[in-house]
């Protein structure tokens, strides 16, 4: 009997410590457990107008460039330019080695005198003949009368005829050895000229006024023809050729202001403007191109190639339901909210509008404004969580409307 007692005492004295602590770790598990409501933060859907942004990125580069070399392959003679330096229209940028283009003018200098003096000889010899031929004209005239008179026999006046004949032949010959030579005045000219064109195409000439941005080939370099020695671009010129998302690009077009981030600017926003917007988009990354200009081009230029950050303001749109993108959720494949009612939770489905570069989309469909819907949550919802509206997150900066 006193055994009984003892070990029933024991079993009743073990279970009075169990049952509190039993209690004590299910309020504790229902309080700060997997069990416990999950601490969310709300905000109230508003119908507001937002006037959406594009983000992209894009690399500073030159409308104009001119390439500037050799119209024949040939080997670097001097370069007068470094890479910075701002040039003239007219300037001569360097030039290339003539070889022996001097000797060749030069020849042809000679060639060109001693046919000038060709044609002088063949106008004196068409001058010359042309004096015999009259004399002989004459001659013949006098014959014939003669022999109308019967002074002079048949075969003396023939004779005369001959001569007459023979001299306008010489007069002929005399005006073809002429033109001859005038051609090839002509040709020696036109070769001169050719030649000296080309010598002057060695000078490697800056066509606008402009900056130079690559230095392509030093003194002693060979280059091939049309290889550019020098790259100059119109500083005018300069642009941005930025890429936005393809999803997101309704309603930009040209004219929109845009704000420009360039790295070496130390991250000054600059004003700028969309100039223009490709007609071809890149089906591999799926965005869109667009040209933006600087309103004011700064000073300095930003180096060619770099990348720059660029937000172009879109237009105001009409007022709709707006929540922070924060609140989208996706459950089983469905963009969506979870929607505060009373004390439950509703996941409800959207149809997703514009959004701006402040976190806030617009709603097209599926949500109404009044309604309460999450933003923040410390894990993972379900539409039967047990959940406790707070005011903030630990580590999570708020800022949403109660």
């Amino acid at each position: 009997m006193k055994q009984f007692l003892s070990t029933h005492g024991r079993t009743l004295a073990l279970a009075g410590v169990l049952a509190p602590l039993l209690g004590l770790f299910v309020y504790v598990g229902l309080r700060a457990g997997p069990l416990a409501p999950i601490p969310v933060t709300v905000a109230t859907v508003e119908s507001l107008s937002i006037s959406p942004a594009l983000f992209g990125i894009g690399t500073v580069e030159a409308r104009y460039t001119y390439k500037i070399g050799p119209t024949v392959a040939g080997r670097v003679k001097s370069v007068a330019v470094q890479v910075g330096d701002r040039v003239k229209a007219g300037q001569v940028l360097g030039e290339m080695d003539p070889i022996d283009l001097d000797d060749r003018i030069g020849a042809l200098e000679a060639a060109l005198m001693r046919a000038h003096a060709n044609v002088l000889a063949a106008e004196a010899q068409v001058q010359d003949v042309s004096a015999r031929k009259r004399f002989a004209e004459t001659q013949a005239q006098r014959y014939e009368k003669l022999l109308e008179a019967r002074s002079v026999s048949e075969e003396a006046v023939e004779a005369k005829r001959q001569e007459r004949q023979i001299a306008e032949a010489g007069l002929q010959a005399a005006r073809a050895n002429l033109d001859a030579a005038k051609q090839e005045l002509l040709r020696s000219r036109a070769e001169r000229d050719g030649l000296l064109r080309q010598r002057a195409n060695l000078h490697l000439v800056a066509p606008v006024a402009g900056l130079v941005s690559v230095r392509a080939a030093d003194p002693g370099t060979t280059v091939v023809a049309g290889q550019a020695v020098v790259e100059v671009i119109n500083p005018a010129s300069v642009w941005i050729n930025v890429r936005f998302d393809q999803l997101r690009t309704t309603g930009l077009r040209e004219g929109l202001s845009a704000g420009i981030v360039s790295r070496s600017l130390a991250g000054q926003t600059l004003a700028g403007r969309v100039a223009r917007v490709e007609p071809l988009a890149d089906a591999v990354t799926e965005e869109s191109l667009a040209k933006v200009v600087f309103a004011a081009l700064p000073n300095p230029l930003p180096p060619i190639g770099e990348l720059a950050e660029v937000t172009v303001a879109l237009s105001a749109l009409p007022a709709r339901p707006v929540v922070g993108n924060a609140s989208v959720r996706q459950l089983n494949g469905q963009l969506g909210v979870f929607v505060v009612a009373d004390d439950s939770l509703r996941f409800a489905p959207v149809k997703l509008g514009a959004a701006d570069l402040d976190g806030r989309v617009q709603i097209l469909d599926g949500l109404k404004a009044g309604e309460r819907v999450v933003v923040y949550s410390q894990r993972a919802l379900a539409a039967d969580s047990r959940f406790k509206v707070v005011e903030n997150l630990p580590g999570v900066s708020s800022g949403v409307t109660r």
